[in-house]
């Protein structure tokens, strides 16, 4: 376990290291250790301080936080090729970490990528997930359906297919000082949300040794194999939180996904954008504990 400084001014964060085979995932953690887990899931292009908001709020209410960073992304193990970023092995991380946590089952939420991660999991083993908060992402399965039925969600999903190019989206994303990089959040969120200080942190997360491959790998892997969006029924009670104002997703998506789950509501958020956990950090906070605290499934 690492003692090194953390970027956040949440107290009492600690660095931890959990292993799938070959893969080594680091992660930050908070709150009690005899807490009910609550595992974060981070999307692109973020890491775990994505969630630096939500962290201290659920440590407080009792929660033990734990926040990876996934595959390929910040100082977590970036193995080679696109292969190994494909939905199965995400997944796999998630389950080795719950494993290694000591745990049976775990309060998941996810945001962007995480969040199709999440839905995965919840989907493929129920028995790991208490229950599911996803985050302006849809069902992986209404998501590929929409795509070919709706030209302007494919417009919007445009760097999907970008991100398909070899080496040419890693150089556009890094150059002058990532510039496009901070651009895809800056552009894209209310006025604020991001800050110089912030973004520091992003550019020295994206800095890291192949960790820009690594990232748009997990697109790269996705649009090669089809079967990703092979995703079924969520049976775990599950809450989606989504901002109308999404840059990238269509609205429609959050209540054709709602369908893809036995028991489900939506939540939204008239004036946030694709990063609603950082723009209404207190609803959202409130949205979080409030659906974990409650019964158990």
């Amino acid at each position: 376990m690492s003692t090194g400084p953390l970027p956040t001014d949440i107290a009492g964060l600690q660095h931890f290291s959990f292993v799938n085979g070959d893969v080594q995932l680091h992660a930050i953690a908070a709150g009690p250790n005899d807490g009910p887990v609550v595992l974060l899931l981070h999307g692109f292009p973020e890491f775990w301080y994505g969630w630096r908001k939500q962290i201290g709020t659920l440590a407080a209410a009792g929660f033990r936080v734990v926040v990876p960073d996934q595959r390929g992304y910040n100082t977590s193990s970036k193995p080679r090729g696109v292969a190994s970023y494909r939905l199965q092995h995400l997944v796999s991380d998630v389950l080795a970490i719950i494993e290694q946590l000591g745990r049976r089952d775990v309060y998941l939420a996810g945001h962007d990528w995480g969040a199709i991660v999440a839905w995965a999991l919840a989907a493929r083993h129920p028995e790991k997930v208490a229950r599911l908060v996803i985050l302006n992402v849809p069902h992986p399965a209404v998501m590929f359906r929409f795509l070919l039925t709706h030209p302007t969600q494919f417009a919007r999903s445009w760097y999907t297919f970008f991100f398909q190019v070899p080496r040419l989206p890693e150089w556009l994303f890094s150059a002058w000082n990532f510039r496009a990089g901070v651009r895809s959040l800056v552009a894209t969120s209310r006025p604020g949300t991001f800050s110089p200080a912030d973004l520091l942190q992003y550019r020295s997360a994206w800095a890291q040794p192949g960790a820009l491959r690594a990232m748009i790998n997990w697109y790269r892997a996705l649009m090669r194999d089809p079967r990703s969006f092979r995703v079924g029924q969520v049976e775990v009670p599950t809450r989606i939180l989504w901002g109308k104002k999404d840059a990238f997703l269509h609205p429609s998506l959050a209540s054709m996904s709602e369908r893809k789950c036995t028991r489900s509501e939506v939540i939204w958020f008239e004036g946030a954008t694709h990063w609603l956990h950082l723009e209404e950090a207190d609803a959202v906070n409130s949205a979080l504990v409030e659906f974990f605290s409650g019964p158990e499934k």
